[in-house]
């Protein structure tokens, strides 16, 4: 079979275009290029805050030095360095309970006793004596106690975020403290104890079935 040259420029444009990258559409030039790093490629991070109030702020330092702490990941305060940002919403909240306890014991005896005699004769005279003795006991002891207790419970949500926006990780913690931190400590780090987990954590891998 003979090819025109008409053919044969056909046919090159054809294999060109098949073997070239996808091209993004904002720019057909410019081949598309995956920017979002995946959860096992975030090493540096950027905390973003988590709100204006104090307990929002505390939570977000807390994070921050569990991070640190960690010495798994760098955290940045440069946001274009960052291979992802931690994003997130605080809530902590005190309450006091009352408690109260009382007993009472109370203990009562009585004695009484009594006797009497007549005698005489008759016709005559008759006479008669009588006698009676009564004691009693009471006694009483009343306890009472009571103690107020205040609870600190502290909620935290937190995602990360890739450089494409793309949501990659979250994890919702929360406590009512711990026995040597209070709760908004214990949650920060906890959510660092998760993050690194699911890092880390290995991946199954399933078997193929047996032909």
């Amino acid at each position: 079979m003979r090819l025109t040259p008409i053919t044969l420029l056909l046919l090159t444009g054809l294999a060109v275009a098949q073997a070239a990258p996808s091209t993004s559409p904002q720019n057909p030039c410019a081949p598309v290029v995956l920017s979002g790093k995946a959860l096992s490629q975030v090493k540096r991070i950027y905390v973003e805050s988590f709100g204006d109030d104090l307990i929002s702020k505390d939570m977000q330092a807390m994070v921050v030095e569990s991070l640190t702490n960690s010495k798994v990941f760098a955290v940045t305060e440069n946001r274009d360095k960052a291979d992802a940002i931690l994003k997130g919403s605080t809530l902590e909240k005190t309450s006091q309970e009352a408690h109260s306890y009382s007993d009472s014991t109370a203990v009562g005896t009585v004695h009484g006793s009594s006797s009497g005699s007549l005698y005489g004769s008759v016709p005559g005279t008759i006479s008669g004596s009588s006698s009676a003795n009564v004691s009693g006991t009471r006694m009483a002891d009343d306890t009472s106690t009571s103690s107020v207790t205040t609870a600190n419970d502290a909620r935290a949500s937190v995602r990360l975020v890739n450089s494409d926006g793309d949501v990659i990780w979250a994890t919702t913690q929360e406590s009512k403290g711990a026995k040597y931190k209070g709760a908004s400590a214990d949650v920060a780090s906890k959510i660092v104890k998760q993050l690194i987990w699911d890092i880390t954590k290995p991946v199954a891998v399933v078997a193929a079935p047996a032909k």
